[in-house]
């Protein structure tokens, strides 16, 4: 079996006939195709710059990583799943609780692994025994109800660390960000949170210029004189060097915060796949596992050298509803590029020098559009909320993951926040079901409506990882 990698021209390999579209396996002109790979690595730069910064980790080596996991990705699909993985923000709330648990970087990356070993498992059993097996462990009541407490356990971090360090700059992102993703249309819809950094960037120059240092925290530390857009290291940063490398740590109570965001992971990936099927017009079904699988696989090298996890990027295949074009050939552009990107220190700490205020306005955004993908999933399979089988758990287990609800199992050993939230609704759920009356037992739909949906146009809905 070939491995994707060999192209047809499509047409003239200039523009595709009108209602026409460029299949997988095809390709346009070489330097149409790379123009086409610039376009992807774009689309995926918001969320991919924002997520690692985030998450603490090194903004170089993620974009490198993205590039390698595309690659992973690709091959193992054979070409046939044209998807882009980059960094996800699923992460982002894990993240920020292991640190607040006294974590460094390498728990941070050594909890995600283990979510990438899990990942890789689920969709080898995927591969074995079908997406039946997925359904019937996490039916869309208790996949919704992780997802929207996974984004909404993140409100705290906006609220304590990004928003106070500059609150006129944080509205006014925000404000500019939600005016993009809303109002704005085709490509420049694809890189909204792009365009949010930009705005922000400007914006926080701008206060600079006008009104001089800002009195405010600086990571929920105490409140100092600062610039709000300091571009000092960009300075010394050098054009052209490897990005930092680190190797993981495990700790138990790090994991069982991370494990959680498995669930968010197979249900995107469940959505993607079908999206882009659905878009070429080749049903992957039977490439739902591999995907899985792949993802899973990319996401451990990356974090096995110090990386955030990666997963499939709905803004690209936004690009790929726009365009209409469909080539894994741009895709392997895409990931040439992220190389590039990766090996220039300086590109790395201008995006690390994203200034606080502009965080936390995006991140407002983002945080909530996250937790909302919970209850996409729910609209998506007809979840009916009446139903006290769905609604008693879910409520539980959002509540105490959104709370940070604690519950103490030894002197040194505690479960809470994600974690317990997960495992009350998961539990909660299948614990319920079994004793519940039967007419509270209705056959639950499949999980193949996923968290994206497209219209007769072509025109993507757009969502965060």
């Amino acid at each position: 079996m070939g491995l994707g990698v060999g192209w047809t021209l499509h047409g003239d390999g200039r523009t595709p006939a009108p209602g026409a579209v460029v299949r997988p396996e095809e390709r346009l002109s070489w330097p149409r195709t790379a123009g086409l790979g610039a376009q992807h690595v774009v689309a995926m730069f918001g969320a991919s710059f924002v997520a690692p910064v985030l998450m603490g980790l090194d903004p170089n080596l993620a974009i490198m990583m993205s590039g390698i996991a595309t690659v992973i990705f690709l091959l193992a699909t054979r070409g046939r799943v044209p998807s882009y993985l980059g960094c996800s923000l699923s992460f982002v709330g894990v993240a920020a609780a292991i640190r607040a648990g006294g974590g460094d970087s390498a728990v941070v990356t050594g909890a995600v692994f283990v979510v990438g070993v899990a990942l890789f498992l689920a969709g080898l059993a995927v591969q074995r025994f079908g997406a039946r097996i997925i359904h019937t462990a996490m039916p869309p009541i208790v996949t919704g109800a992780v997802v929207m407490l996974i984004g909404f356990n993140l409100a705290p971090v906006t609220a304590s660390t990004y928003w106070p360090q500059d609150q006129w700059t944080a509205l006014l992102t925000m404000l500019f960000t939600g005016f993009a993703v809303v109002c704005l249309r085709g490509f420049w819809s694809r890189i909204a949170i792009f365009l949010g950094l930009v705005f922000g960037y400007a914006i926080s120059w701008l206060f600079d210029l006008l009104f001089g240092k800002i009195h405010s925290t600086v990571g929920g530390e105490a409140a100092v004189d600062h610039w709000r857009l300091d571009l000092s290291a960009v300075a010394k940063a050098d054009w052209i060097g490897l990005p930092s490398f680190h190797g993981p740590s495990f700790e138990w109570s790090a994991i069982l915060i991370a494990l959680p965001v498995v669930i968010a992971l197979i249900a995107e990936n469940a959505g993607h796949i079908k999206a882009v099927g659905e878009m070429t017009g080749d049903p992957l079904d039977d490439k739902l596992g591999t995907a899985i699988a792949a993802d899973g696989a990319a996401s451990m090298l990356s974090t096995a050298v110090g990386g955030p996890p990666n997963t499939t990027y709905s803004e690209n295949i936004g690009v790929m509803a726009a365009t209409r074009v469909y080539s894994t050939a741009a895709y392997w552009a895409a990931a040439g590029f992220a190389l590039l990107f990766g090996l220039c220190p300086k590109f790395g700490a201008v995006v690390a020098a994203i200034p606080g205020g502009v965080l936390g306005g995006i991140t407002v955004i983002l945080y909530g559009m996250i937790g909302l993908l919970g209850a996409q999933i729910w609209v998506n399979g007809r979840v009916d909320l009446r139903n006290p089988l769905n609604l008693v758990p879910a409520a539980a287990g959002i509540i105490i993951g959104v709370g940070g609800v604690k519950l103490q199992i030894t002197d040194s050993f505690e479960l809470g926040g994600i974690a317990l939230g997960t495992i009350v609704v998961i539990g909660g759920y299948h614990a319920l079901r079994y004793f519940a009356p039967a007419h509270l037992k209705p056959q639950e739909p499949l999980l193949d409506a996923g968290t994206s949906a497209y219209d007769d146009g072509g025109a993507a809905e757009d969502k965060p990882r």
